[in-house]
Order: C-alpha cells, then sequence, then structure tokens
C-alpha cells in the first residue's frame, strides 16, 4: 500500500467493520491521509465485490471473526500498533468479545478508542435498536423538519447518521489525537448520534431563545415556509432553490424576477409569507430552471438549481473544483476539506472483505507463525 500524503500520513486506525456512520468516520480519516485497517467478518461479503461502495474506499481489509478467541487476541495484537480503533457496535459487545477498552488500553495505553453508538454508552436508552429518524426524534432534531399540514420528514439519513454521528466522531479523534500529543495518552471518545444531532440544532435554540424561532412546525425562516428560503418549481418540472435572507440579497431577487417590493408585504412579515411565496412561484414557472440558473448566475440573488445526484458533477463550479472524483470507474464525492501543502486524496478503491488478511497482518506486526495459527483456528479467512 502506496504511502500517504495527507495531513494524517502516519496515523494508523483499526476499523472494526460498522454500518454507516463508522464507516464514514474512518473514509474521512483514510482520504486525509490515515492508514486504516478495516477488520471484517469472516464469511460471505454484504455486498457484491463489482460494486465501489465510498464508505470503504481508501483501505485495506483483513477478514477476523471476532467470535473466536484467536480473533480478539489477532485485533489486541493490531491494537499494539494502532493509533486509533473505531468501533460501532452496541454498548458491551466489545467487552464480551474481550476486545474493550480496557483490555485496549492495557495492551497499548497511548490508543485512541472511539466508540460510535445511537444512544452513546450509558443512560436508559443506551442498550436499545435504533436508526438515524429516531435518534433525530429523540434530540429534537426531527420535529422542525416538515410542513405544517403533515408530519415531521426525515432529511434523508444525514443529518444523525453522518453529521452528528460519523463527522463528530472524527472531531472527536482528532481532538483526542491531539490531546495524546501533550499527555502521552489515549483515551474513549465516546459519540452518540442523538448528542450529535442535537448540537446541530445549536442555531435554533438560539433563535428559539430569541422568540424567533416557533415550536410549531412550518413558519419559520429556515423551515422552507418562507418565500426568501424556499424551493420553486419551474416550467420543465424541475426546481430551483432560493436562499435570500438578507434584505440585499432579497431585493435583487425580485429584481431578477422582475416583481416591484411595494407591491408585496414587507419581508418579514409572517402572514404575508404565503401570498408572496405563491406570487414568487407564479414567476419561477414561467422559465425552465436552467434559464433561471443562468439568468441569476452573475447575481448576488442566492438563486441556484436544484441538481441530482447524477447532475451535480457536471455543474460548472463542482466540475471547476474537481468536487467529484471517479474510482474505479465509480463517480464519488472528492475528499474534502482542502489543504495548501498536505493534500487529501483517496488512497485506493473500496477492498473486497478479506482482500488483504495476510499482508495486511504481517504489516502490522503479527508474524507468519501467527497468520498461520490464526488460519489453521479459523480466526481469520479472506
Amino acid at each position: 500500500m502506496t504511502a500517504a500524503a495527507g495531513p494524517l500520513a502516519g496515523v494508523r486506525v483499526l476499523e472494526l467493520a460498522g454500518l454507516a456512520p463508522t464507516p464514514f468516520a474512518c473514509t474521512v480519516l483514510s482520504d486525509l491521509g490515515a492508514e486504516v485497517l478495516r477488520i471484517d467478518r469472516v464469511g460471505p461479503a454484504r455486498q457484491a465485490a463489482a460494486v465501489q461502495n465510498p464508505l470503504t474506499r481508501g483501505r485495506r481489509s483483513a477478514a477476523v471473526d471476532l467470535r473466536r478467541p484467536g480473533g480478539a487476541t489477532a485485533v489486541l495484537r493490531l491494537v499494539e500498533r494502532a493509533d486509533v480503533l473505531v468501533e460501532g457496535f452496541r454498548p458491551g459487545v466489545c467487552e464480551r468479545l474481550g476486545i474493550g477498552p480496557e483490555a485496549c488500553l492495557g495492551r497499548n495505553p497511548r490508543l485512541v478508542y472511539a466508540r460510535l453508538t445511537g444512544f452513546g454508552q450509558d443512560g436508559p436508552q443506551a442498550p436499545r435498536a435504533g436508526h438515524d429518524i429516531n435518534y433525530l426524534a429523540l434530540s429534537g432534531a426531527l420535529h422542525p423538519m416538515g410542513p405544517a399540514d403533515g408530519p415531521p420528514l426525515p432529511p434523508l439519513n444525514y443529518v444523525a447518521d453522518f453529521g452528528g454521528g460519523g463527522m463528530l466522531l472524527a472531531v472527536g479523534i482528532l481532538a483526542a489525537l491531539w490531546e495524546r500529543q501533550r499527555s502521552g495518552r489515549g483515551q474513549v471518545v465516546d459519540a452518540a448520534m442523538t448528542e450529535g444531532a442535537a448540537l446541530l440544532t445549536a442555531v435554533l435554540h438560539g433563535l428559539r431563545a430569541q422568540g424567533v424561532w416557533h415550536e410549531e412546525r412550518g413558519g419559520n425562516i429556515l423551515d422552507g415556509s418562507a418565500p426568501f428560503y424556499a424551493t420553486y418549481a419551474c416550467a420543465d418540472g424541475r426546481f430551483v432553490a432560493v436562499g435570500a435572507i438578507e434584505p440585499q440579497f432579497w431585493a435583487r431577487l425580485l429584481a431578477g424576477l422582475g416583481v416591484a417590493p411595494d407591491e408585496l408585504p414587507p419581508q418579514l412579515d409572517r402572514s404575508g409569507w404565503p401570498a408572496v411565496k405563491a406570487r414568487l412561484a407564479a414567476v419561477f414557472a414561467t422559465r425552465t430552471r436552467d434559464d433561471w440558473a443562468q439568468h441569476f448566475a452573475d447575481t448576488d440573488a442566492c438563486v441556484t438549481p436544484v441538481l441530482s445526484l447524477g447532475e451535480a458533477h457536471r455543474h460548472p463550479h463542482n466540475a471547476a473544483r474537481a468536487a467529484f472524483t471517479e474510482v474505479a470507474g465509480q463517480l464519488q464525492p472528492s475528499p474534502a476539506p482542502r489543504f495548501s501543502r498536505t493534500p487529501a486524496a483517496v488512497g485506493s478503491p473500496s477492498p473486497r472483505p478479506g482482500e488483504h488478511t495476510d499482508a495486511a497482518l504481517a504489516d502490522w506486526g503479527l508474524s507468519v507463525a501467527e497468520i498461520t495459527a490464526l488460519r489453521q483456528d479459523g480466526a481469520i479467512g479472506s
């Protein structure tokens, strides 16, 4: 495996394979230059080998059966060479397997042991199963989303799984690594998606304290109710997004649409929002999405086309910034953010589960005799 050159080059991460949030965190670390070794399960792969998964790119894979004593022994040996271990099991699972924080930090006191769960390692909800929508619901983040006359609508699984979960886990890992520079000691990072989702609502709590955010769904500035922060259908059935919050941007939007401000209620008059929104919707419906995008391209009216996943990479700005890249023939988002001296990069395509078992274990310090014994015991596979 070629040496990485990103800002995290030299950091070794041991990833216990899990679902979306933990692989995402490890992808972020890998893109930034860390060497990530993914510990996959022994047995049939869950996904077809031909399918490239952006959430597993840039690392090698070793197949280890954690249910066997030899599997736990192998992980503990790998921990000796690791800077970070990432796991996303329910609380107590790793302890029962013999690879919990106490055992791992006993082998390597400098280890950052990073754990991600829905509800955290303790508390009455900790042992329960859940998904993004449940974490959003409990955090208060789901309630404001959706129309006033309908149920709350989850924003796919972006907020709890990836924003409040995987991304915040990566932040916690980086913070623990920085602290280790001073103390010389590792520690446990307990990241909970419910708490991460709650943290992402900080701005709404601030607006609520100011009296400008209402508990009722709909009728708030950022929830799609305001005519200056909403999407509008165009003549071709596609959409534009409008984010003209500030008065100067609102004025430029109205000028671009040919609507006189004195014909409308004041911008922040909530009682007039439905009528203003209907007026703007009628104008936007007269031209296609791309016509409007071109019309507003050189203005600060905060109007952009709503692009599909298949369109986004072709937008001139995204193309100029290389915001998307091809990995093994599949289009994927490029690493982010950018660095002036140590650029992030996709290290390699997604591995097949267990593809690098013997070579990776050897590179991480296991002897040929140890690897042979593990294979004979059925603790590792390919």
